[in-house]
């Protein structure tokens, strides 16, 4: 059985990781040579995303082939899906590709968004945001992502930047929503309509950057239950194969939608050392229309992601009970994500004051 992966970042590898361990061949497709997940696959094709040749290529030597980055053109995705074993399809990437189209479906299938305006226009935004209010937050539709592509209005003072913004892309303005916490629901659906539904982390984030995810989340149990709930109940509506990430906002009992991805995600990296079975495990086993089954915590889990700036403290990192993942990228950036760190039997405050003995977070 050789998997293909649409994507080479750190998710592609483990997937990759996960599928080699299952027996599996790799072959990976990414526009960067030597990327992450090439040093685990067995194969890379070097080719942009919007290759369709390419990604036929890819889907011609694989068995089964899935996504592990969303911003892969859902046509191509959809052309070949009718030729080649594509489970997932072209839908969740159509959906999670635009803003506006991911909230009207969250919406039809139950889940609560924040007020929300498509704009394209600075009359539209200005008719909007005296719809909204001030705080809103305007982001592009598409490929934004840790913050990027995104402005918050407070005051007249931030229009300029924000006409900047709209003037270029097309837009959403959301209403601000004032959350207590961020949650993350990850479900996986194969195409008999079984479902599976990972422990749920409460997120913490720095510079709109995920910083942490923290596990048992005790204290929102009963919105955990609603959330798991409501997710579940989503991904079955949508008709989605595969797995899927939902991140939410919690202002009191109150659940709101806030954006979806179609594939592993940052937030469900725990799984590796906390559950049986990782999300990277249950998504193949989905796409292979295996049996899926609900995951449980095996013990206390605290998964830290670690920036380009935090390379250099690691160097003298010690920990028990501690898992170092590098992802082998070349290139150190600032706030670029270069590895995690998953520690278990420990608290959010034990994480906290071991990790500032090494890096300064902010």
């Amino acid at each position: 059985m050789k998997v293909g992966i649409i994507g080479g970042g750190q998710l592609g590898q483990m997937l990759a990781i996960s599928a080699k361990s299952k027996g599996y061949s790799v072959i990976c497709l990414d526009p960067t040579p030597d990327s992450p997940c090439s040093k685990v696959a067995d194969e890379q094709i070097v080719a942009p995303f919007d290759d369709f040749t390419k990604i036929k290529e890819l889907c011609e030597k694989s068995d089964v082939v899935t996504y592990e980055f969303e911003n892969i053109p859902h046509q191509i995705i959809e052309t070949l899906g009718s030729e080649y074993n594509i489970p997932q399809g072209h839908r969740p990437l159509y959906y999670s590709q635009h803003r506006v189209r991911e909230k009207l479906a969250a919406a039809e299938c139950g889940l609560k968004t924040a007020p929300f305006y498509p704009v394209s226009s600075k009359k539209e935004l200005i008719k909007a945001l005296n719809n909204l209010g001030y705080p809103s937050l305007l982001k592009t539709c598409s490929f934004g992502y840790d913050g990027k592509g995104q402005v918050k209005i407070s005051s007249d003072k931030d229009l300029t930047e924000a006409f900047e913004l709209v003037e270029n892309t097309e837009c959403i303005l959301e209403g601000f929503v004032e959350f207590d916490s961020e949650i993350s629901v990850i479900a996986v659906r194969n195409s008999s309509n079984d479902v599976a539904m990972l422990p749920i982390p409460r997120n913490k984030h720095i510079n709109n950057i995920l910083h942490m995810s923290v596990l048992p989340n005790d204290e929102l149990a009963s919105v955990n239950k609603l959330a798991s709930s409501m997710v579940k109940t989503f991904i079955q509506k949508m008709e989605f194969v595969g797995i899927l990430t939902v991140e939410l906002f919690v202002s009191g009992e109150d659940i709101y939608f806030n954006e979806m991805a179609p594939r592993p995600h940052n937030s469900g990296h725990y799984s590796i050392e906390g559950c049986e079975s990782s999300q990277f495990d249950l998504a193949l086993d989905a796409i292979m229309n295996k049996k899926i089954t609900n995951q449980s915590l095996k013990q206390p889990t605290v998964m830290i992601n670690i920036l380009g700036q935090h390379m250099e403290g690691l160097k003298d990192f010690k920990c028990d009970e501690s898992f170092v993942h590098l992802y082998g990228k070349k290139e150190i950036k600032h706030n670029r994500k270069m590895g995690h760190i998953t520690f278990i039997n420990k608290t959010q405050k034990d994480v906290e004051n071991i990790i500032n003995k090494y890096w300064e977070f902010k």
